[in-house]
């Protein structure tokens, strides 16, 4: 099977924009609505269906959010932020504090999950707040007259957000809510037997769908299949018993750029010591998730855990997320000064 999300990333520090909060709408059932325009008059920069923006909160915290609306309104962001009974602070703030009018920094948009407009059939299967990114993506290839189908599904009705904005009357959208069906979730495997062999399939939602939906995929043969997670998994590492002895022993990473050398301490991420020690390297979520710290690996072979990559990726070692993965091998050479 062939996952896919698009990731990429320059090392570069991230763009800040000023945006200012024109709007907040109640969407569903713990689902806010925030559309965002520029504060400085200027317009913000162009994106692509399924991507997303880093909101910069007060306290430190950044949060990753996809882009609800077209990517042709230049004049605003749109995002749909749902308030996570286990926030650590982000969404809760945004629920709870935030108001009209009130100017927030973000960054410029980055997209894991990226859209294959050429596709000749397309399935979305969004699963709660997953509808997100597939709204946008949806719209996308309806305007472009292409094959493709969305699948919303939500635990009730009440918790779904944008369903007004969607047309079910020709059959492209099918909406399945467990409330409604006797609680039974989604038959996954059904739907996609029933799609080409060809076909992409893209899925976002809570991890329980996404691992169903990667199993349902491999089951029917299904190769182009496309995810994005919004919460953090932490699978049994896949390495050997050397690299693990090499992560609790510690490791040195080599600076290309400067030829600066450092020592990596056991249990000690990555990120902390490459910003400890003064290295400009992006990043955002700290979870593996947003893609904001990709880093170019020039030598050596990284332990991969994050949610960005592929597995062809991962295989490759050629790339890696610094906030969360570590070191198999004694010595890591990054494309870092």
């Amino acid at each position: 099977m062939q996952q896919t999300t698009g990731s990429a990333n320059s090392n570069r520090a991230p763009t800040r924009i000023e945006a200012r909060v024109r709007t907040l709408r109640h969407e569903a059932e713990r689902v806010l609505g925030i559309e965002l325009v520029p504060a400085a008059g200027e317009p913000f920069p162009r994106f692509t269906p399924g991507a997303h923006i880093d909101l910069h909160l007060p306290g430190g915290l950044t949060r990753s959010y996809s882009l609800v609306n077209s990517p042709d309104d230049v004049g605003r962001y749109v995002i749909g932020v749902l308030a996570d009974t286990n926030s650590r602070g982000g969404s809760r703030y945004v629920h709870e504090q935030l108001r009209c009018g009130a100017v927030l920094t973000i960054g410029a948009p980055r997209n894991n999950f990226a859209l294959d407009e050429n596709a000749a059939s397309t399935v979305l299967i969004a699963g709660g707040i997953g509808i997100t990114p597939m709204l946008c993506m949806y719209r996308r290839l309806r305007e472009a007259g292409r094959a493709v189908r969305l699948v919303y599904c939500a635990r009730e009705r009440s918790q779904a957000a944008y369903l007004e904005e969607l047309d079910i009357s020709d059959g492209s959208v099918h909406l399945h809510f467990d409330a409604e069906n006797a609680g039974r979730p989604f038959d996954l495997v059904a739907f996609l037997e029933q799609q080409p062999v060809d076909v992409h399939a893209y899925c976002c939602g809570p991890n329980a769908m996404l691992n169903a939906f990667e199993t349902a995929c491999e089951q029917v043969g299904i190769v182009n299949v496309h995810i994005e997670r919004f919460a953090a998994t932490r699978p049994a590492d896949e390495t050997t018993e050397k690299s693990v002895e090499l992560t609790q022993h510690g490791y040195t990473v080599e600076l290309a750029r400067s030829g600066q050398r450092l020592s990596v301490p056991p249990g000690a991420a990555l990120l902390d010591v490459l910003l400890e020690a003064g290295v400009d390297v992006d990043y955002s979520c700290r979870e593996g998730l947003c893609g904001a710290c990709e880093t170019r690996v020039l030598a050596g072979c990284p332990s991969h855990r994050d949610a960005v990559l592929t597995a062809s990726e991962r295989a490759a070692n050629q790339r890696m997320m610094v906030c969360v993965s570590g070191a198999q091998s004694e010595t890591l050479v990054l494309d870092l000064g």
